[in-house]
């Protein structure tokens, strides 16, 4: 017979519970080091790599493209949330949008991707969070004609949606215009980074240093 405290099943569920999300929260891919070089990025994430290639080749989107994407989204956090919506100005109440995970897609435009797919898949998942950038950027392209290496209006396109952009209200966004010329500045410094790297990144990590 113990002497010492029994504990009930619902504290055991809790602390069991507890020790769960802890280890879910140990697992999760924090950030990269150096977010502002790709090259860095693959070195320090090779699986990346792998799924950029995947999502280039099935979608025929730029690599630097979707990741400049990624960067300015979420700037790699897995469970990114959009900004708190506040009412009367210091109310918490709700968030502004449902955009979630790295590509901050949104709970409508995700449903979208799932169906046209074949269902599964999770926006906190790097691989699938790529492979949805590359299936909106080819949709875009093949609905208004704007090229997969253009990230500037892709990225307007992405951020207004496609019915947005052909009416114009990213116009009306001057702050919005600068967000995509900075997506727009960082995918082509990605592009040059990936230009010096990617025969080695190819080759299966003759960089690695063990």
């Amino acid at each position: 017979m113990s002497h010492g405290k029994t504990i009930g099943h619902g504290s055991l569920r809790g602390a069991l519970l507890l020790v769960a999300g802890l280890l879910l929260a140990g697992c999760a891919t924090s950030p990269p080091r150096d977010p502002d070089n790709l090259c860095a990025i693959f070195r320090e994430y090779p699986d990346w790599y792998e799924d950029a290639r995947a999502m280039e080749a099935r979608w025929g989107t730029p690599v630097h493209v979707a990741m400049a994407f990624i960067d300015q989204e979420s700037s790699y956090r897995h469970d990114a949330l959009p900004p708190r919506y506040y009412a009367l100005g210091f109310i918490p109440w709700g968030r502004v949008s449902s955009a979630y995970g790295y590509a901050q897609a949104l709970d409508c435009t995700w449903d979208d991707y799932q169906q046209a797919n074949g269902g599964g898949g999770s926006r906190t998942d790097f691989d699938d969070s790529l492979d949805f950038i590359g299936w909106y950027t080819d949709a875009t392209q093949r609905q208004l004609g704007i090229s997969k290496w253009d990230a500037y209006n892709q990225y307007l396109a992405y951020h207004e949606g496609r019915g947005g952009f052909s009416r114009g209200s990213y116009r009306q966004k001057p702050w919005l215009m600068q967000v995509a010329r900075k997506v727009d500045q960082q995918s082509q410094a990605y592009g040059q980074q990936l230009g010096q790297c990617r025969e080695e990144l190819e080759e299966g990590g003759s960089w690695w240093p063990f």
